[in-house]
């Protein structure tokens, strides 16, 4: 058969058989939707945590006692300078702060405005700040999350803060941090050292923990040895081990992962069985025609082969193209929750578009292959076997 008649009949069988292919094409296009959905909303997600742990600082240390953080002196900052190759040392404060009627919280952060910060980019957002004016009152600032959450309660533009001593604080909002920080800053607050000190309940000397970058990488594990050896009850966490930790937490939701893999499993076994009863009923007489008809098993081979990967392109096309717009257009409503988590400050987070070719092909791998093979290994027992008793 030459080439312009295999594709004529190829052409016609697809579309006599529309309404077949088109079922397929739904329930294929399904499968690789959530498939595509949960692997961009991983890639994405785990690029923005890269790029914000970038600019995080390299290492902080704490003190602990029983396995259970307290307040660090200030004085440790002055020997952490006095290490060869530390620099930008930085105390700071911070903790939980619960806004009662709701059970929801924010995220304290107090740091000290008038010292070069070990963090990038709150480095970057003090020298774009005029120092004069947020001094001139006590003011603070406020995550997106967080400003749009007190709005709703009639905190328009300032809040009292209650400290442990029974006191109150009120603290006027100066600046809403970028919504491209919402990953991390959606529910944080940013203060003054000493005002973030009151309210968290902290003495004149004590911070959380002191942050420091260290720019020799080579030096990192022998520094963790030397900070050890400091205090006994000196913990030190360094940049890759809070990377590990986000990645762990993003990558592996287990619940959302199990669910959905049961749902791509069941889908696939009806398409397998669907495609499997196929060619043992009325497709196997059509086979068996073809052969008697002068077909080889090469010929009827191809023609099987060519007809599916038109029905697994098509699928697989618009089943990514679907999850791209669901993704990172309309920011992957459900989807987005179970991620980010919605037990507190609800997260409005936009998707980098992130495309990793890797993933796309293994997408295209895991959906097509097996799909692939459950028509082709029953077309070649039908094609091998007599055409005669083939129509029977």
């Amino acid at each position: 058969m030459n080439a312009n008649a295999f594709w004529h009949f190829l052409t016609l069988q697809l579309v006599k058989e529309r309404s077949k292919h088109l079922s397929v094409i739904l329930i294929s296009m399904m499968i690789v939707f959530l498939l595509s959905s949960v692997l961009f909303i991983s890639s994405s997600i785990r690029y923005s945590l890269e790029e914000t742990l970038k600019v995080q600082p390299d290492f902080v240390v704490s003190r602990t006692l029983g396995g259970t953080a307290i307040p660090t002196p200030m004085a440790w900052g002055d020997e952490l300078l006095e290490i060869y190759g530390v620099s930008q040392v930085t105390p700071r404060v911070y903790g939980r702060y619960f806004f009662e009627p709701k059970g929801k919280s924010f995220l304290l952060v107090g740091v000290d405005f008038m010292e070069e910060q070990s963090h990038k980019n709150l480095q970057a957002l003090i020298e774009t700040t005029d120092i004069k004016a947020f001094f001139e009152g006590k003011q603070m600032f406020v995550g997106q999350g967080v400003k749009e959450y007190l709005n709703a309660h009639f905190y328009k533009g300032s809040y009292n803060f209650l400290t442990p001593k029974g006191q109150f604080e009120n603290v006027k909002f100066f600046k809403t941090l970028p919504s491209q920080t919402n990953l991390i800053s959606n529910d944080m607050i940013i203060l003054p050292l000493d005002l973030a000190r009151k309210i968290l309940g902290y003495d004149e000397e004590e911070v959380t923990d002191i942050l420091f970058n260290v720019p020799n990488t080579d030096e990192w594990d022998m520094m963790t040895d030397k900070l050890s050896a400091l205090h006994y009850d000196l913990h030190v966490v360094n940049k890759k081990e809070v990377q590990r930790s986000y990645a762990n937490l993003y990558n592996y939701k287990g619940g959302v992962f199990l669910i959905l893999f049961l749902i791509l499993l069941a889908t696939f076994s009806l398409i397998l069985y669907q495609r499997y009863s196929m060619v043992y009923s009325s497709e196997r007489r059509h086979i068996g025609l073809l052969r008697a008809l002068g077909w080889s098993i090469n010929a009827v081979l191809r023609y099987k082969f060519t007809e599916t990967i038109v029905v697994v392109s098509v699928s697989y096309i618009l089943g990514v193209l679907l999850a791209y717009f669901y993704v990172f257009v309309l920011g992957a409503p459900i989807l987005r929750e179970i991620f980010l988590g919605g037990k507190n400050l609800h997260n409005i987070v936009g998707f980098l578009p992130v495309l990793d070719f890797s993933v796309l092909s293994s997408i295209f791998l895991i959906y097509a292959l097996p799909f692939i093979a459950s028509v082709l290994i029953p077309v070649w027992k039908v094609s091998v076997t007599d055409p005669k008793e083939a129509m029977l």
